[in-house]
């Protein structure tokens, strides 16, 4: 929960944190090296300074860490966990449901658990996401277009195998699938997280929320011209928050443009934990105004109701989250002990 100077309370859902596993031990080879390194550079390159981890830390976060940094000292009242599985480049998966479950059973209402799949499993594949839908109770997928699969250096959502998966979805009742399509990491490549993709499948499935993870940069435009048409189309705010900090002027482009062409009840609030720790993006949005110039541009408003939904309520619609309601699950989640106090 997040008060601020005037009194208003906003309840936060950070909807998209990692609980990841990329020790030494567990990289299967240089590619998988290369890939936590890249997070660590952006970690590094766009955060405060105090909020610059030790890399050995970064490499498999401690899960007491986590909870104080996403629920204590993070303000957030829940959180998504977005797992990618990289079986390529990791001896276990990078990051995976039943990981996230573990913590999500020990803080009862604090986790939303969402899974992933791969289409090039095919039947295989489609078998065991029938079993996790019903093992989990799922309610969102990860999909990660870019992930390599021997030969294959990713897939594209208009694939044959991916839309039996995306029917597969609906069938299941998993409404909300989460889609990477931004910034490439290496070794990955960048075409294969394309924006392009996604109008095809948000008017073949209608009755699926896609969230846009990382809201398409480096294509923004490309995206917002997507989103503005496909009213199942939302934009997550992942990689796009800390310049909030990094290159403030580049983020109130960022946000305006999505005010401008997506309005306010389509935008997420991400923090891609542990890249980036929510508390001090939270308290940075919170105080973040439009530059004057921006605002008369594009008539965007960035006011105290607009982040209370980018913060919580738009995500917490699509996971049919009643906020009342939660508010009073989460009264008897566990305490801090350390600070003493309920991690509401």
């Amino acid at each position: 929960m997040f008060r601020t100077k005037s009194g208003h309370e906003l309840f936060i859902i950070d909807a998209h944190i990692h609980n990841w596993n990329a020790s030494r031990k567990n990289q299967r080879n240089d590619y998988g090296k290369q890939f936590i390194d890249c997070f660590y550079d952006y970690q590094r390159n766009l955060s405060p300074p105090e909020y610059v981890w030790d890399y050995n830390e970064f490499l498999k976060p401690d899960h007491n860490r986590l909870i104080d940094d996403v629920f204590n000292r993070g303000y957030a009242d829940m959180a998504i966990f977005q797992p990618v599985p990289l079986t390529d480049f990791y001896r276990e998966p990078f990051g995976s449901v039943e990981n996230d479950m573990e913590l999500s059973q020990r803080y009862p209402g604090r986790f939303i658990c969402n899974s992933s799949f791969d289409p090039r499993n095919k039947e295989e594949g489609l078998k065991y996401l029938e079993e996790e839908a019903e093992r989990f109770q799922l309610q969102g997928i990860k999909l990660y277009t870019a992930e390599w699969r021997g030969d294959s250096k990713g897939y594209k959502l208009t694939d044959y195998w991916t839309k039996k998966y995306l029917e597969k979805c609906e069938e299941l009742g998993i409404r909300n699938i989460h889609i990477h399509k931004g910034p490439t990491i290496t070794p990955l490549n960048k075409d294969a997280f394309d924006v392009s993709d996604v109008d095809d499948v948000a008017s073949t499935f209608q009755n699926l929320n896609i969230i846009v993870e990382h809201v398409g940069l480096p294509r923004l435009e490309d995206f917002c011209w997507i989103a503005t048409q496909e009213k199942n189309v939302y934009g997550g705010l992942a990689v796009a928050m800390p310049f909030v900090y990094a290159r403030p002027r580049y983020f109130a482009q960022i946000i305006s443009e999505l005010l401008f062409w997506l309005d306010e009840d389509k935008i997420i609030f991400s923090s891609d934990y542990p890249i980036w720790e929510p508390g001090w993006l939270i308290e940075k949005f919170i105080d973040f105004e439009l530059p004057e110039d921006i605002r008369e541009e594009t008539g965007a408003v960035l006011d105290i109701n607009v982040k209370r939904k980018i913060l919580g309520e738009n995500i917490a619609r699509l996971y049919n989250i009643d906020i009342p309601k939660q508010k009073e699950i989460l009264k008897s989640s566990p305490t801090d002990e350390v600070r003493g106090r309920s991690i509401v």
